[in-house]
């Protein structure tokens, strides 16, 4: 069935009753509201597009044909999918009206954001569509506030999750430290000998220090974020090792663990101090409290350089964790895998945290009651944190 397009009515102002107000009043309004309107024949695959569905990407009304690639092929190509399926959605009966929104590029290079809507008006006997109806709405100023007020929430988000874990890295970081304190003066109150009051006075000059450099890092996060710096400091890997041991040096002895560090002591990184002390300080913390039962705990860091990024390995010989029963969860919050009192379930997420901040990545392989090695990869040339 052909559709011939009705042309335009002509008026003759000095004859009253050749006035046709109703369709004048339409006309008026559609162009008062600048809502341009698209009128498609499927017979002749032609559209009519008014001369305000022209001039909302900055056309002349002879400027624009009537081609559906003319319009098509100015859609976003990240908008053109959804474009074409909400279209063949409504054509195929699926949804009752055509509604989309998508961006046009303009005459002048630039993209404004449309509302488009459309409905099939006519049919074949086949039930085809044969004459198909819609608007077009510039929305440009409600998308882009809509943009930057989802822009504003994210970066909300973002502040509060780093005031989260930023309550959390004080928690655990300065945990360890109050307990080394209450563990010093237990053994000093028992001490008998004025040696062992001494050696034990020594022990707490060095939690002093390392909770004095603590404080200092975690002061220095809380510049950074203020001040909105990114700037971090180059630091050895092998020596934090170290500094760590020696921070934990009453809970190492304790549990009679043995730890080696085998990482090169040339490879240095661009990373937050207290961000790469929190995490030494809870994998070491992690695979003494969860030691084995049946054996003193054992740690061994060690090191490979590829050509693009370090790779530190932690390996202990704990209880382990059932991967296949847990290993979604185990980097996630608040979760824990074993029946431990003192276990919260932050340690492991902090890390994460940390080391992706920072453009790396952590994994875990690990076997029930032989172990756990934890891989971290570091870029080379670690980006800066995501603010």
């Amino acid at each position: 069935m052909d559709i011939k397009r009705k042309t335009h009515k002509t008026f003759n102002l000095n004859t009253s009753n050749s006035i046709d107000f109703n369709e004048l009043k339409w006309k008026f309004a559609l162009k008062n509201s600048n809502i341009g309107i698209w009128d498609f024949d499927a017979n002749l695959n032609r559209v009519f597009f008014s001369e305000e569905s022209k001039n909302i990407i900055g056309f002349k009304s002879d400027e624009f044909g009537s081609n559906p690639q003319d319009w098509n092929d100015r859609v976003h190509p990240e908008d053109k999918e959804k474009y074409f399926k909400d279209f063949n959605d409504h054509l195929n009966g699926l949804k009752p009206m055509y509604t989309n929104t998508h961006r046009v590029l303009c005459k002048d290079g630039t993209y404004k954001w449309i509302l488009d809507k459309g409905k099939i008006i006519e049919r074949d006997k086949d039930g085809n569509p044969l004459r198909i109806i819609g608007t077009h709405l510039d929305i440009t100023e409600q998308k882009e506030n809509e943009l930057a007020n989802a822009k504003l929430l994210k970066l909300l988000k973002l502040q509060n999750d780093k005031l989260t874990n930023f309550a959390h890295i004080v928690t655990h970081n300065l945990k360890s430290h109050a307990a080394n304190f209450e563990n010093l003066l237990e053994f000093y109150d028992e001490a008998e000998t004025a040696e062992e009051k001494e050696e034990l006075i020594g022990h707490m000059k060095t939690v002093t220090e390392s909770l004095t450099k603590t404080i200092a890092n975690l002061n220095e996060i809380v510049s950074i974020q203020t001040n909105k710096n990114d700037e971090v400091k180059n630091l050895n890997i092998y020596s934090y090792i170290n500094n760590t041991i020696n921070l934990l040096e009453v809970e190492i002895k304790q549990s009679q663990a043995v730890i080696i560090n085998e990482v090169n002591p040339l490879i240095n990184i661009d990373f937050n101090p207290a961000y790469l002390e929190s995490i030494f300080q809870n994998l070491i913390s992690n695979a003494i409290k969860y030691k084995h039962p049946n054996r003193a705990p054992y740690i061994q860091f060690n090191s490979i350089e590829t050509t693009d990024s370090y790779q530190i390995t932690i390996q202990d010989n704990g209880l382990g964790i059932d991967l296949d029963k847990y290993g979604d969860e185990v980097f996630k919050l608040y979760r824990t895998f074993h029946r431990n009192e003192n276990s919260e379930g932050v340690g492991l997420y902090l890390i994460k945290n940390h080391i992706e901040s920072y453009g790396g990545t952590i994994t875990l392989h690990s076997v029930v009651d032989e172990g756990s090695i934890f891989t971290i990869t570091l870029p080379i040339k670690t980006k800066k944190p995501v603010n």
